[in-house]
């Protein structure tokens, strides 16, 4: 919530920024980054609701569950008793089954939950699964024709051009097809489970989508840790120099001569070492899991702002030179005031492209510090976590397959949109490109 606060503020801040409005226009006018923005948003809307804690006795053992978790009740409600493979409505291995009349047969036994209000699973799934898919493409293109039907209300004809400017025919239909989609998939979730269930039991597509938040939160809090450090540092280094800049070059030479995952995984575990010699500030899994990952954030903040401060002070060096900044301290600007008005505001092109670069790769480093077991607290719902548990399933027979597909296609969709309108980004910002016209 605090992040969302912050980027909220930062854009009003900066929307009556000259030097932004013909980029930020020309990213309104890329198909491509609108629609890659629509999706990041309906990430960020999932994440947000499962950032949105509140108590409720009963519901989970902690007490306490997000609004996420209340939306989405059936999915971690209907656990099974082991595997069981997408759409199924048997468990995915064989045991011996007690029949009426008591003798043990050696078959795949009924899930509890997934497909049990089928009869016959082999004849009627096709047609169940059909009749609900469409029942919830039905109920999401109800909603849509609502906020059609809402909209018209409430936009009059005058502000009918403008709405069209600021949401044009493609977004509607591609905010249209989400929420369709969305739909479709719940209605399924309801009643089988969509990614199949994991060792435990546990449905898999709830892991996915809890996991988005740990993504997100991974990628913008580090993004928040490492952009102060990298512009301050960045800026002095390049306005300064002499010792001031020797000093900073020593410190972000040594840190990146320093292996960044030895470093992460000392860092870990004296955050183990922490929480074992002081279990009574940390009662339940839940502190333990989230100061595992803010330290994680912490760490990869420190680590990753080194790239950035370079590209900065080289920047600013070249600005420093500017026919402006000189004739700004000839008239006695204080250096403060010229770092403020005249280097910031035309490093921030640099800056913009440099944290939406770096968003999709603190993602991925996520789920490789997961993999190796340094990255967030097992208990965590996260991608990266999905696929080194997927290690030990990929080996058994029959191979399950389920939990390491569903974390590729989100982390998937998200770095992909990330990486997409991160072009669209630099495109807009590429003084070259804005030269000639383009």
């Amino acid at each position: 919530m605090i992040l969302l606060i912050s980027s909220v503020s930062i854009g009003v801040l900066l929307r009556n920024h000259d030097g932004l409005k013909r980029p930020l226009k020309k990213i309104a006018a890329n198909k491509s980054a609108m629609l890659s923005m629509i999706i990041l948003l309906f990430f960020l809307a999932v994440g947000l609701l499962d950032s949105i804690h509140f108590r409720a006795e009963g519901q989970r053992s902690s007490g306490v569950i997000s609004v996420l978790d209340y939306c989405a009740k059936p999915l971690w409600q209907h656990t099974e008793k082991t595997y069981s493979a997408p759409f199924s409505a048997y468990l995915y291995s064989k045991e011996y089954i007690t029949q009426d009349g008591g003798d043990k047969v050696w078959a795949f036994p009924r899930l509890q939950f997934g497909g049990s209000h089928l009869t016959n699973p082999e004849s009627e799934k096709t047609s169940d699964l059909l009749s609900l898919l469409m029942t919830g493409l039905s109920k999401g293109l109800m909603l849509c024709m609502a906020g059609v039907g809402l909209r018209g209300l409430f936009v009059g004809k005058k502000s009918e051009q403008s709405a069209r400017r600021y949401c044009p025919g493609f977004v509607c239909i591609t905010i249209s097809i989400l929420i369709v989609g969305v739909a479709g998939l719940m209605e399924l979730s309801m009643y089988y489970h969509i990614f199949g269930t994991d060792k435990v039991g546990e449905d898999v597509f709830y892991q996915t989508i809890k996991s988005i938040r740990t993504g997100l939160v991974i990628g913008s809090l580090t993004t928040f840790i490492m952009l102060p450090l990298a512009v301050i540092f960045g800026i002095l280094a390049g306005f300064y120099r002499g010792w001031v800049d020797d000093l900073i070059q020593y410190i972000y030479t040594t840190l990146n001569s320093i292996p960044s995952v030895l470093l992460i995984a000392a860092s870990i575990l004296m955050v183990q070492v922490y929480m074992a010699n002081h279990p009574e500030s940390f009662t339940n899994l839940e502190s333990r899991a989230d100061l595992r990952l803010l330290f994680l954030c912490l760490i990869l903040g420190v680590t990753s702002w080194t790239g950035l401060c370079r590209m900065l002070r080289a920047e600013t060096l070249k600005l420093r030179e500017m026919g402006y900044v000189q004739a700004a301290k000839v008239l006695g600007v204080k250096p403060f005031g010229i770092l403020l008005q005249h280097i910031l505001p035309n490093v921030m092109h640099i800056i913009l492209i440099a944290v939406v670069l770096d968003f999709s790769a603190l993602v991925l480093a996520e789920a490789v510090l997961s993999y190796i077991n340094i990255g967030v607290d097992p208990s965590t719902y996260s991608w990266g976590n999905m696929i080194n548990g997927a290690r030990l399933e990929m080996a058994r027979e029959p191979v399950v397959w389920w939990p390491l597909i569903a974390a590729f296609v989100f982390m998937f969709i998200l770095v992909l949109t990330a990486n997409l309108f991160a072009d669209a980004v630099r495109d807009a910002f590429d003084p070259r490109r804005s030269q000639y016209g383009q």
